[in-house]
């Protein structure tokens, strides 16, 4: 494969974050190189990046090329207009072989509503393009499971990854790594928390609150991001209770959701996910043996977001090496894309591709099975022929599309 550019990330350098994992603020910093600096860059073909980075306006030094939905990209000009219009339908089913055979990217970015993931995913792969696409992955374990059937499965074969962008940020990277040696000690009890706050006009967007068009309610859509991290620091998760509620908003999908996890070593956790919380903040504590780790945010951690506290009797040059993060790299869509880039380059599966994807998100299927269900649901249980596998409502009383909404207070 010959790295080439055309009108895609020019991936020299690149800034910028997901407005909706940052309130729709950039994290402070210069922009950073991206492997292949220096040499002719990867061609990256954005599709639907209407909130994110790959979507901002071209600056110097980056050469930026987004294909922003309609429905969130206003025209300013007729002529304006008239050229988003066109990149739109050059995205259509029916434009869509042709446009990625002119182009021929390395690497799509899927930017556009969970419902179209499927389609879209397949079609990039099938062109011989990696994938990157952005939360939610897609509606269903069945849409995911057959975009990996998609994948071509060789050592240097282009695969599909998510974007989960927490898992990258310093502090992540260097507390996973203690987690993984021991360090810390057996973890006992974590808590994990996306207590967002979302008024009445935000769901006045028609395709918001919809099973089919957001793919799902905070579960899903926001507290995904906090669910992966968590996952991912304390490994294979065995058993979800949960419970959901649609408390405010007159939605198809829940506004609240709580579950009660154990993981496969024996640690128990809480997970809550809700949007009707004014005191906003995204947090994950971990309990272990000899330490409380712990990082508070909204959107996106430095470093000086995470607290470690150890346990009585740990001696002092053990706790300054465990706060020892190194240098600061936010959270963030860049830190992620260097890695996946890196990871391309060497020919490898990147974190958040197969197993490690589908985890995260058969974690929140089990979530809202066990909420609509009031059963226990044990990893591995959600299969083909599960109503659960192909929608997440699972057609379940009260919840399913056509009798979604009437419950709502």
């Amino acid at each position: 494969m010959t790295p080439a550019i055309h009108g895609g990330y020019n991936v020299g350098t690149a800034s910028g974050c997901c407005p909706e994992s940052t309130g729709g603020r950039r994290l402070p910093g210069p922009p950073c190189p991206l492997p292949g600096n220096g040499t002719p860059s990867r061609r990256v073909r954005p599709s639907g990046a209407s909130t994110a980075p790959y979507a901002r306006r071209p600056q110097r030094g980056r050469n930026v090329f987004a294909h922003p939905h309609p429905r969130q990209a206003p025209a300013r000009t007729p002529a304006h207009r008239g050229r988003r219009d066109r990149r739109h339908r050059a995205l259509q089913p029916p434009a869509r072989a042709a446009t990625l055979a002119a182009v021929r990217p390395d690497l799509v970015v899927l930017s556009t509503p969970p419902a179209v993931h499927r389609a879209q995913a397949i079609a990039a792969l099938r062109a011989g393009a990696w994938v990157w696409c952005e939360k939610p992955p897609c509606p269903s374990l069945a849409d995911l499971d057959a975009i990996t059937a998609a994948e071509p499965g060789g050592e240097r074969d282009p695969y599909l990854s998510i974007v989960f962008q927490h898992r990258f940020g310093s502090a992540a990277r260097h507390v996973r790594r203690l987690l993984r040696e021991g360090a810390f000690g057996r973890p006992l009890v974590a808590h994990c928390q996306t207590t967002w706050y979302r008024d009445t006009a935000y769901y006045a967007a028609p395709w918001r609150g919809r099973w089919a068009t957001e793919g799902g309610g905070p579960a899903m859509g926001h507290g995904i991001h906090q669910t992966d991290l968590l996952l991912d620091l304390l490994g294979p998760w065995e058993e979800v209770r949960g419970m959901a509620g649609r408390l405010v908003h007159d939605v198809e999908t829940e506004d609240v959701s709580t579950a009660l996890v154990r993981f496969a070593d024996g640690a128990l956790a809480t997970v809550v996910n809700s949007v009707l919380s004014p005191d906003e903040v995204s947090r994950i504590r971990i309990d272990c043996a000899l330490a409380t780790i712990e990082v508070t945010h909204l959107y996106g951690y430095r470093n000086a977001d995470w607290r470690i506290t150890p346990a009585p009797g740990v001696p002092e040059e053990t706790v300054a090496a465990w706060r020892d993060f190194g240098p600061d790299e936010p959270s963030s869509h860049l830190a992620q894309l260097r890695a996946l880039t890196t990871d391309i380059l060497a020919g490898r599966r990147h974190p958040t591709s197969g197993e490690g994807a589908r985890r995260t998100l058969e974690f929140v299927t089990a979530l809202y099975k066990s909420a609509f269900t009031g059963d226990a649901v044990r990893a591995g249980e959600i299969a083909p022929g599960d109503p659960y596998y192909t929608a997440l409502h699972g057609g379940a009383p009260g919840w399913a599309p056509a009798e979604a909404g009437e419950n709502a207070a």
